[in-house]
């Protein structure tokens, strides 16, 4: 049974953009969706029905364009990916990077990531989440909206089978440390590694187009990859 909405954060981790939909990428929305999407629902997804390949799930909160979700199903025929994203034009983006792809292994999400993993993420689903170049909120009153926080941290390791990895990445390096902070107060994580660079060592991910413009301001790439902790 589906554990209720316990974890559920009144102030959201984002704000909705009104990015203005290219006639491709509406299309996309039309006709891909009912390929490739999974409406929200307060029903637990059953994840062996919507894949038909028996792999390992991982999903990706907040993936941007696409691009290298995509990038990521294509290198890794064997598991299967779900993506989450708020703003309609990266979401049709996406879908038309996986039609071009010729993927079956992707499925996306548009609603709040909290949510959807609350209601929809069944519990010891996952292998792995990651979460790249999520907001920084840089300022020191909207620190509260940032999506790294204690019941977001609950929150996945209930959705992470034994041994499973959230990895992060981010630019910022305030937000690292805010970062490193967080974690090493929660028990349901240890770091299995970590790594701070000059983008030339992404830690087991492709490079992303918030990576590159990073790099272009002079920042430096800080990399995670967090275990669930056994119970």
């Amino acid at each position: 049974m589906q554990e209720q909405n316990t974890h559920k954060r009144s102030i959201r981790s984002f704000v909705k953009r009104s990015g203005r939909l290219t006639p491709s990428q509406q299309k996309a929305l039309l006709e891909l969706w009912p390929v490739y999407g999974i409406d929200y629902s307060g029903v637990a997804l059953d994840l062996q029905g919507v894949f038909t390949n028996p792999g390992s799930v991982v999903l990706e909160i907040g993936f941007g364009n696409g691009e290298t979700l995509v990038q990521q199903a294509v290198e890794s025929p064997e598991k299967n990916f779900i993506g989450i994203e708020v703003h309609e034009p990266g979401v049709g983006h996406c879908l038309l990077k996986a039609r071009e792809a010729g993927i079956g292994n992707l499925r996306l999400l548009a609603h709040d990531a909290l949510e959807v993993l609350s209601q929809q993420i069944p519990l010891a689903s996952l292998s792995r989440v990651n979460l790249y170049f999520p907001d920084p909120w840089p300022k020191k009153r909207h620190h509260k909206r940032r999506i790294v926080q204690q019941d977001f941290l609950d929150l996945i390791a209930e959705r992470l089978e034994t041994g499973g990895t959230l990895n992060i990445a981010t630019d910022w390096t305030p937000y690292a440390e805010y970062i490193d902070e967080t974690v090493s107060r929660s028990s349901r994580f240890t770091c299995n590694e970590s790594r701070e660079h000059d983008g030339d060592q992404p830690l087991d991910r492709p490079r992303t187009k918030f990576e590159q413009r990073g790099l272009k301001k002079g920042h430096r790439i800080h990399d995670w990859c967090f275990r669930r902790s056994t119970d």
